[in-house]
């Protein structure tokens, strides 16, 4: 992203470097906050469908239902104007700085993730490192959360869900040593380039045990079915964040689909050439298909 931008960038000074790095966290962040939304609305229809239900089909845009693609809009709307409120036995601060735990690290790791070879916004060595150690910080979010709200309820969902994350992201880490020694390199953008040569030559194949192992743990520690252990059946209550409103409650959520989407991009870097082109002697670029 550096070497597309450095034309401008050296034309305005450095004293807009602060504001183009800004511009650049805004031009990633943007979008990932409209795709963490319109998955919301897209679990919510796909679950709607298997259970003989219609799911969001009413809120559109100007007059049009346009089959409910309103209804994220209109939920965060909705949770940005709700009133937050704070139980009276809480630790305030705590209960307001466990959300902020909770989304920061889901953020921050996408500094790292490269969108192609040169499009990235922070290409660092240790990159791999970097997001395994990042990602593993939202776990104090999540205990913050439980013993912060001063609820048993929320204290037991905190206590499944933190025992659940680290168990995984446990499996997740061996799982990327064999990428690690494959691809010779922590670095993102190195490991993708290590997988050219076409489709066969991704790591899905010769790795397949633990790009499997890595799936499925993915799964598990973003709460997807049927690992949604937070959520306590027999309860009848949310889980960790159980006392939460408002857009305190919207950024938990905000984290766990921003994960989602983190560990899908990392499944793909990982094992499935990143944007590298399935066929050999082709490869994808800003501008479209190319020959080398």
């Amino acid at each position: 992203m550096d070497a597309l931008l450095a034309p401008v960038a050296e034309l305005l000074g450095p004293a807009w470097l602060p504001v183009w790095t800004l511009v650049k966290i805004v031009v990633i962040v943007l979008p990932l906050l409209i795709a963490v939304a319109y998955l919301t609305y897209a679990e919510r229809k796909i679950i709607g469908w298997m259970q003989v239900r219609m799911g969001p089909s009413r809120v559109g845009f100007f007059g049009f239902s346009l089959w409910g693609l309103g209804q994220p809009i209109a939920d965060a709307v909705k949770l940005m104007t709700k009133e937050i409120i704070i139980p009276s036995g809480s630790s305030k601060f705590l209960f307001l700085l466990a959300p902020v735990l909770a989304i920061a690290p889901a953020m921050a790791a996408w500094a790292v993730v490269p969108f192609t070879d040169t499009l990235v916004l922070a290409n660092v060595d240790a990159s791999l490192l970097f997001v395994m150690a990042i990602t593993s910080m939202g776990v104090y979010g999540i205990v913050l959360a439980g013993w912060a709200s001063n609820s048993k309820y929320a204290m037991m969902g905190a206590l499944r869900s933190a025992a659940q994350i680290v168990s995984y992201e446990i499996a997740m880490g061996f799982a990327l040593v064999g990428v690690l020694m494959s691809s010779q390199s922590l670095n993102l953008v190195d490991i993708v380039q290590a997988q050219q040569g076409g489709f066969w030559q991704w790591y899905w194949l010769p790795l397949l045990p633990m790009f499997l192992v890595y799936l499925i743990a993915g799964v598990a520690e973003t709460n997807r079915a049927p690992f949604d252990v937070a959520e306590g059946e027999s309860e009848i209550v949310a889980g960790f964040h159980i006392e939460y409103s408002g857009m305190a409650f919207a950024l938990f959520f905000l984290a766990e689909y921003a994960n989602m989407i983190l560990i899908a991009a990392l499944t793909s870097i990982m094992f499935l050439g990143g944007w590298l082109s399935p066929i050999p002697g082709c490869r994808t670029a800003s501008s479209g298909w190319r020959r080398r």
